[in-house]
């Protein structure tokens, strides 16, 4: 585990901005190659693991994992909310999208 001390403002950008280098279709080690795994203690003390979360699914023949990355902030309040991740959603090991709106569209299938 590698940490280093950032804002989470510095966090939540770098995240977005490592957002942009992703495509539908890479591999779950290249995204999490792209978007970094390393645990970062922001300059408040909040401890940031990337991904932030994640999270599997099974429906029908398909496995879905959502990775959830810190990007946004709603409220500062001290929590981090769903509202205030990113979900990638990796299905059979490979990226298929990103986004709230693309998870609903997929769970929708």
């Amino acid at each position: 585990m590698v940490t280093s001390c950032a804002s989470t403002n510095q966090i939540r950008a770098d995240n977005r901005n490592k957002l942009l280098s992703l495509s539908a279709g890479m591999s779950k080690i290249d995204v999490l190659k792209t978007m970094g795994t390393k645990t970062q203690t922001s300059s408040d003390g909040t401890v940031i693991t990337n991904p932030y979360r994640t999270e599997m699914y099974r429906s029908n023949d398909k496995t879905f994992e959502l990775m959830l990355y810190y990007t946004d902030t709603k409220k500062s309040d001290g929590a981090i909310t769903d509202d205030e991740l990113t979900p990638l959603v990796i299905i059979d090991g490979k990226l298929d999208g990103w986004g709230w709106s693309y998870w609903d569209m997929v769970i929708l299938k």
